[in-house]
C-alpha cells in the first residue's frame, strides 16, 4: 500500500492510500481520486515527506517544506477517504445502473410477485424477467421452494 498527499486544483490538500502507484494513476485517470473539501476530480501528488526506517526499526520522517494550510470548509466523518468516498459512488452508480436495467428489461409484476414466480418455476407459464414486491417472509418461502431470486437495491436517492 502506498500514501499519497494530494493537491485539487484548488490547492487543497489531503491523504489516500493506494495499492500501487499504477492503481494510483487508474484511478486518478477514471475521475475517481476526488478531493474530500470541494468534490474536484483534478487531483494531483502534493509534496511529501519521505518515510525513512532506521536500523532500530523506528520510522523517522522528513520534515516536509511548510504548506500553507487550506481553511477549513467541510468535516470530514473519521475513517473516510476520498479514495473510499470515491469507490463509494462508483459502487452506487452501478448499482443504479442494474436497477435501471431490471426496471427496463423486466416486467413490474408489483404485489403479484411470487405467485408470478411461482407461476413460472412449476412451468404454468412462460418464463420471464419480472421483478416485483415480496414480504421477507415470502422470499424465504420462494427460496425454499428452490425459486431463484434476489432483493434488488434501495439506494438513498430512489427515496428523494
Amino acid at each position: 500500500m502506498i500514501r499519497y498527499a494530494l493537491r485539487c486544483e484548488r490547492d487543497h490538500t489531503f491523504e489516500s492510500w493506494f495499492q500501487s502507484s499504477s492503481a494510483y494513476e487508474s484511478q486518478v485517470k477514471r475521475k475517481l481520486v476526488e478531493c474530500p473539501t470541494c468534490g474536484s476530480t483534478k487531483v494531483e501528488k502534493a509534496i511529501m515527506a519521505p518515510r525513512i526506517v532506521s536500523k532500530k526499526g523506528r520510522e523517522v520522517a522528513v520534515e516536509p517544506p511548510p504548506a500553507v494550510p487550506a481553511p477549513a470548509q467541510e468535516v470530514i466523518p473519521p475513517g473516510s477517504t476520498a479514495l473510499m468516498m470515491a469507490q463509494e459512488r462508483e459502487l452506487r452508480a452501478k448499482l443504479k445502473e442494474l436497477r435501471d436495467h431490471i426496471v427496463k428489461n423486466a416486467d413490474d409484476v408489483g404485489e403479484r410477485f411470487p405467485t408470478e414466480a411461482r407461476k413460472m418455476h412449476y412451468g404454468e407459464t412462460e418464463h420471464r424477467p419480472i421483478y416485483g414486491e415480496a414480504s421477507l417472509d415470502e422470499a424465504r418461502e420462494l427460496i425454499e421452494e428452490g425459486i431463484e431470486v434476489a432483493p434488488i437495491p434501495v439506494l438513498p436517492d430512489d427515496r428523494n
